[in-house]
């Protein structure tokens, strides 16, 4: 895989007036745009994603479906009409909604979120009665067995991960990648791409960094640009 295709921009904006630059200046150097609830909710899943690709770029629409299997199903097949390359289905929805949207998904890649990147050791406890690789772990499996093309995980479990042999065939994405220059903000689980890319990640998700970098890094471009440079270090 190309160092472009190993980069996925959240597009945490909410308006496509604050979308088209972005887009458009990011569209050569990234594999696709992730779309996530802000600006789906603004402006709606069918205009964001023509709109995208009018500027050709592709996408990742970040829903993360979580419903009975019926409605993820019927979900599921809207999306794929859509032409997205990938979209997400929460773990947590069981077993048979994950299937419910393999079977629909046309084209696109199915994606399972398993435990969110904000939520650390303790939270994870509370919610899931587990800490988080034990959850990752049992989440993937289900995945796995379900048919999805992969999971989203916290860079923390990519090694974990990679210690189980059967889940060698699930495409890995990662939230919470943070490079050394750009701000924590809200991730707690993170890694800089490289260590990302170096423990096994498919691709790394990355928003603010790059959509909003520090004054000292530059443009948009100029994040991109960094962070491909670093990935491209340890490939």
């Amino acid at each position: 895989m190309e160092t472009k295709g190993r980069i996925i921009v959240a597009l945490d904006v909410d308006s496509l007036e604050k979308a088209k630059p972005l887009v458009e200046s990011l569209a050569p150097y990234v594999d696709c745009f992730k779309v996530g609830l802000e600006l789906l909710t603004a402006v709606g899943a069918p205009i964001v994603i023509d709109f995208i690709h009018t500027l050709g770029g592709r996408v990742f629409l970040d829903g993360k479906f979580d419903d009975i299997p019926n409605t993820v199903g019927k979900a599921s097949k809207v999306v794929a009409g859509f032409g997205v390359k990938l979209f997400n289905v929460h773990a947590s929805a069981g077993k048979k909604s994950i299937e419910a949207a393999v079977a629909n998904r046309g084209d696109s890649g199915v994606l399972g979120v398993t435990v969110l990147t904000s939520i650390d050791e303790e939270e994870c406890i509370s919610i899931f009665g587990a800490r988080p690789n034990i959850k990752v772990l049992k989440f993937s499996r289900m995945l796995f067995k379900a048919g999805a093309n992969g999971i989203i995980c916290s860079p923390q479990e990519l090694q974990f991960l990679g210690t189980q042999p059967e889940l060698d065939g699930l495409s890995k994405m990662t939230p919470g990648i943070r490079p050394l220059w750009a701000a924590l903000n809200d991730q707690k689980r993170i890694m800089t791409p490289a260590e990302a890319i170096e423990a096994g990640a498919t691709a790394v998700i990355i928003g603010r960094p790059i959509t909003n970098p520090p004054e000292e890094i530059g443009s948009p471009v100029d994040a991109v640009k960094k962070i491909t440079e670093e990935i491209a270090s340890v490939l």
